[in-house]
């Protein structure tokens, strides 16, 4: 149970007692959180949504000035199509666009707070409101028979679509900021059996951008009901985290945490679930519901009805086609130009190394690429030329977990190995190997044949697409993490991969490298 401050009641007590002075409601009437507080606590959702209209409408008003300069000049002095392409239709497209832009998002439910935050589902529905809004101004046009001209539609849009999807950006980025010091966070109320809540609980406080800010856990039944159920301690001594209830007193318990979600652990057996589902309708209380398979997510999911039953379709992770064909392509055009634009970079780096330190300026390493194929993986040498032999030495001072040597000042590496690892310059000749075909871009790390040869039947899938120059460990915090956290950010990329995911990953790249989180 949940220790008790000296002078102060207990969490779990305190919510007792509350639940005893308050007076439950008649049956069949579903109790909700107080709507004030309710709308006082989500009251940051609000003005957020109210930004992202208010700059989505924005963008429109400087997609269309911009496509009306370019086409027409600056106050419209080079020639118009027909007699009735004229300015005053353009005129009126700066009026009505933003408009129907926002209304259009607004019907593809691009601003639901369920898909704000987090997540490539946002950008897509984006994408789609922006698509629709095409489709209405061509049939608009064809059926009126107005006269558009085609250069200004092919400017508006595709500027229209890169402004809202930078704003989105932006405003992700500064709710992301704001979560990290505990502000617009969701009140989650954690429901389900010991481990499967402890699991939920670890996840919310791992990720705080995320926006759950846990304020209890109701379980199946209390622990110490009887001494073989009770689990360790409930497991939430640790995280710090109140057991207020079950999932009979559900509703109390909502009043008494003040909570704005309800997140269910998969464990909760049909029944017991369809009832708690049935108590909160009508509520202002958001309930999510935890899949059991933690590391199936997008689009691989989708629901198919058999005989009225809802059950889940799993499609298969796609490991080849013709999506991988334009993965190859985009990973050899990108780390082309990257190669040849920062070449003059890559040289001066080169003889800093080599100026500095006795040895050649690229280090090569053997590692374990798709299908457990070896290659030679290159890196600009942030290490001595002995790095390797001292290895043993210093196997007492690891700091990493699992298969992973890690350690914060390791003596192996050079000055300016420092400052290279600091900024994961070190990193930029595996563009080479993205070049010949043995990297990507993205993907899992690229592993050591040592480490290889002691992985878990499981983690042998970590292999089956190429490894990459960065992923999800790259931007989840790098060297910060353990080995099983790794593993299972590998994993995830490996069952989930899709074009989209990878755009948000080399996105998100940057922002960890100019964060240095976990480079050492």
């Amino acid at each position: 149970m949940t220790a008790t401050v000296p002078g102060r009641e207990a969490p779990g007590r305190a919510a007792s007692r509350r639940a005893r002075e308050t007076p439950e409601r008649p049956p069949g009437r579903t109790i909700a959180v107080e709507n004030d507080l309710y709308r006082a606590q989500l009251r940051w959702e609000r003005r957020y949504v109210r930004v992202l209209i208010a700059f989505d409408a924005a963008a429109c008003v400087v997609a269309a000035g911009v496509a009306y300069v370019i086409r027409f000049g600056p106050f419209g002095t080079r020639h118009f199509d027909t007699a009735r392409d004229t300015s005053e239709w353009y005129l009126l497209a700066l009026v009505l666009l933003p408009l129907v832009w926002v209304v259009s998002m607004a019907l593809n439910r691009a601003y639901e707070p369920r898909f704000l935050g987090g997540g490539s589902e946002e950008f897509r529905r984006v994408v789609n409101a922006a698509v629709r809004v095409v489709a209405t101004v061509a049939t608009v046009s064809y059926a009126t028979k107005a006269e558009v001209a085609r250069a200004y539609v092919l400017i508006v849009f595709p500027v229209a679509i890169l402004l809202s999807m930078v704003g989105r950006i932006g405003g992700r980025g500064i709710l992301h900021r704001l979560r990290r010091q505990g502000r617009c966070m969701h009140r989650v109320l954690v429901v389900g059996a010991g481990e499967s809540a402890a699991t939920l609980v670890r996840l919310a406080q791992r990720d705080p951008t995320a926006g759950w800010s846990v304020v209890g856990v109701v379980l199946d039944r209390l622990p110490g009901r009887h001494s073989h159920d009770r689990p360790e301690r409930s497991g939430f001594d640790l995280l710090g985290v109140p057991i207020v209830g079950t999932s009979e007193s559900l509703h109390t318990s909502i009043r008494a945490t003040r909570a704005t979600t309800v997140a269910i652990s998969p464990q909760m057996d049909g029944e017991t679930l369809q009832r708690v589902l049935w108590n909160l309708e009508g509520s202002d209380v958001d309930v999510l519901v935890s899949s059991a398979l933690t590391d199936v997510v997008g689009p691989r999911i989708s629901i198919r009805p058999v005989a009225g039953l809802p059950l889940l379709h799993i499609r298969e992770p796609e490991l080849s086609g013709s999506r991988r064909v334009m993965k190859i392509l985009f990973d050899r055009a990108v780390a082309l130009t990257v190669v040849v634009l920062f070449s003059p970079l890559l040289i001066a780096l080169a003889v800093a190394v080599r100026l500095t330190s006795r040895g050649p300026a690229i280090f090569k390493q053997v590692r374990v690429g798709r299908g457990g194929e070896t290659f030679k993986m290159y890196k600009f040498r942030s290490m001595y030329v002995d790095a390797e032999a001292r290895l043993a030495g210093l196997q007492t001072s690891n700091e990493g977990q699992g298969l992973l040597f890690k350690m914060r000042d390791d003596p192996r590496v050079t000055r300016v190995g420092k400052f290279l690892r600091k900024w994961s310059l070190d990193e930029v000749p595996q563009l080479f190997n993205v070049l010949n075909g043995s990297m990507s871009l993205v993907g899992p790390r690229p592993p050591l044949p040592r480490e290889v040869a002691q992985y878990e039947d499981d983690v042998h899938r970590r292999l089956m697409v190429k490894p990459g120059l960065t992923g999800l460990w790259q931007i989840s915090g790098r060297s910060d993490l353990n080995w099983d956290e790794s593993v299972r950010l590998d994993l995830r990329y490996v069952e989930n991969w899709t074009l989209a995911m990878d755009f948000v990953i080399l996105w998100r790249t940057v922002f960890a490298v100019l964060r240095r989180e976990g480079a050492y």
